[in-house]
C-alpha cells in the first residue's frame, strides 16, 4: 500500500507543479487569474475498523481554484483601455454569439467599427436613448458597442449674424496713392489698400460641405463737423463668387452710422440672390444680418459675434469612457452622442466559472447565473478609462509554491523509493 501512497503524493505534487508554471507562464497576461491546487486526503475504513489503527492511503487533487482577487493595473493612453476596480467582469460576445466574461478590458475597434477584444469578442452594453438613460436590461437587451461614423444631417446655411466694432479712426482708402485718381473708389479684393477690414465665417451648402463667406469692409465717408454721419459699404464673397445684394450697383451693402456710432442702416436682414453654390444646380437663400449691435467706435476693428444656421455632417472624432459606463462619441461638427452603457456581471461564486482561455470564462452550474448591474452599482466595480488589468500573479510567491511542490514530489518519490527497496529485500529472502 505504501508504494500506491506516495504515487499518488507523486501525481498531486506533478499537478501542484503544473498549476503553478500554469501561473508563472501567465505573469504578463492582461486579465489574467492565478488558481492555486487544493488537496484531500484520501483513508479506506469501514465500520467495523478500528478508529486508531487506520492508516491514509494517499491524497488526490480535490480542486484547481481560481483566485480572483484584483491584479495591478498599468495606465494607457487609449480611452478603449478599460479596468474594473472591485468586482466584476466584462460581457463579451462572439461571432457565434456565445456569452463570454473577461476581466481583461484592452478593447479596440475592429474593422466593422465594433468594440472587441483581442479575439474579436464584442463589447456588451445597455442600449440608452439620447439623454444616455439606460432603456433596456438583462443579458437578451444587451448590444454590441459599435461606433458610427458620422453624426446629424446636412443643413444648408440660410442666415449669417455679424455684430462688430468698425473703427471710427480708420481711413478712407481713396487716400492711399495705391488708387487710380479716375476712380478714387475701386474695390478689389486682392488688393489690401483698397479695403479697411476682412472677416471670414464658414457656411455650408445642402450636402454639409464647408464654403468660406468673406466680408470686405471699405470706409466710404468719415464724420464731420457739420455732419456727423458715417457710411462704409461691404462686399460680400462665397469662394470667388460675389454675392449680390440687389439694391446697389456695385453689388456692396451700405452702413450708415451716426456721431455716436450706431449703426443707422441696414435695419434689417440683407438677402442675396442669385447665389448657387459651386457644384449645385439650385439657388441657395442667403441673408446677412449685423443686428443692432454693430458698432462704430474709436476701438480697433473686433468681430463680437457670428453665427449662421447651417450644419455639416459630422465625421467622428474620438470616443469616451465614464466611470458610470457610459459611451459617447464625439463628431466634427460638435455633436456628442451616447452610444450605450458598459455591462458588468458578477457571480455567486465566480471560482466555479469555466475557464476557456484567453482570459475569457462562461457561466457554469456551480458559479450560478450572471447578475449584471452598472458600475459603480451594488456589488459592483467601479470603472477605469485609460487603464488595464494586469495578471495577479505574485512570482516570488509562485516561486516559492513552485519550491515546495517540488520538495514534496521528492521526498514522494524517496517514499516510493524507499518502498521499492524494502520489496527488493523481502523478494531475496532465502528460506
Amino acid at each position: 500500500m505504501s508504494f500506491y501512497t506516495s504515487l499518488s503524493g507523486l501525481q498531486a505534487a506533478q499537478t501542484n507543479m503544473g498549476t503553478i508554471s500554469h501561473n508563472l507562464a501567465n505573469v504578463s497576461t492582461n486579465g489574467f487569474k492565478r488558481s492555486t491546487t487544493l488537496f484531500s486526503d484520501v483513508i479506506a475504513s469501514t465500520a467495523s475498523s478500528n478508529p486508531n489503527q487506520i492508516s491514509g492511503s494517499g491524497t488526490v487533487v480535490k480542486s484547481i481554484r481560481q483566485q480572483f482577487s484584483a491584479g495591478g493595473y498599468t495606465q494607457s493612453t487609449s480611452s478603449l483601455d478599460l479596468a474594473i476596480a472591485g468586482d466584476g467582469f466584462f460581457a463579451v460576445k462572439s461571432a457565434g454569439n456565445d456569452v463570454m466574461f473577461t476581466r481583461n478590458g484592452s478593447f479596440s475597434v475592429d474593422s466593422d467599427r465594433n468594440i472587441v477584444d483581442s479575439q474579436g469578442n464584442k463589447l456588451q452594453v445597455y442600449p440608452v436613448d439620447g439623454s444616455g438613460t439606460v432603456v433596456a436590461t438583462g443579458l437578451d437587451s444587451t448590444i454590441a458597442l459599435k461606433v458610427p461614423q458620422t453624426s446629424g444631417s446636412p443643413q444648408a446655411t440660410e442666415n449669417v449674424a455679424l455684430t462688430m466694432n468698425l473703427s471710427a479712426n480708420s481711413a478712407i482708402p481713396s487716400e492711399s496713392a495705391a488708387f487710380d485718381a479716375d476712380n478714387p473708389y475701386a474695390f478689389d479684393r486682392f488688393d489690401p489698400a483698397t479695403y479697411n477690414q476682412s472677416t471670414q465665417t464658414t457656411i455650408y451648402d445642402a450636402n454639409g460641405n464647408a464654403l468660406t463667406m468673406t466680408n470686405y469692409f471699405v470706409r466710404q465717408t468719415a464724420a464731420t463737423g457739420d455732419d456727423g454721419t458715417s457710411s462704409w459699404k461691404v462686399y460680400s464673397f462665397v469662394g470667388d463668387q460675389q454675392l449680390d445684394p440687389g439694391a446697389s450697383d456695385d453689388g456692396a451693402i451700405s452702413l450708415e452710422f451716426d456721431a455716436k456710432g450706431k449703426m443707422l442702416a441696414p435695419t434689417a436682414a440683407t438677402t442675396f440672390s442669385g447665389f448657387t453654390p459651386a457644384g449645385s444646380t439650385s439657388e441657395q437663400p442667403l441673408t446677412l444680418d449685423f443686428g443692432s449691435s454693430t458698432t462704430q467706435l474709436s476701438a480697433a476693428f473686433s468681430v463680437d459675434s457670428r453665427s449662421q444656421d447651417g450644419n455639416a455632417v459630422g465625421q467622428f472624432e474620438g470616443i469616451t469612457i465614464g466611470e458610470d459606463g457610459t459611451v459617447t462619441a464625439s463628431f466634427s461638427n460638435g455633436d456628442t452622442q451616447p452610444l450605450g452603457k458598459v455591462v458588468l456581471a458578477n457571480f455567486t461564486n465566480p471560482s466555479g466559472l469555466r475557464q476557456l482561455g484567453d482570459s475569457t470564462w462562461a457561466a457554469t452550474g456551480i458559479s450560478g447565473e450572471a447578475r449584471l448591474g452598472e458600475p459603480g452599482a451594488n456589488g459592483f466595480g467601479s470603472l477605469m478609462s485609460g487603464a488595464i488589468e494586469q495578471s495577479n500573479v505574485d512570482i516570488t510567491e509562485e516561486l516559492v509554491n513552485l519550491i515546495a511542490a517540488q520538495q514534496n514530489f521528492q521526498a514522494n518519490a524517496k517514499a516510493l523509493d524507499t518502498a521499492n527497496q524494502i520489496s527488493q529485500t523481502i523478494f531475496n529472502i532465502r528460506g
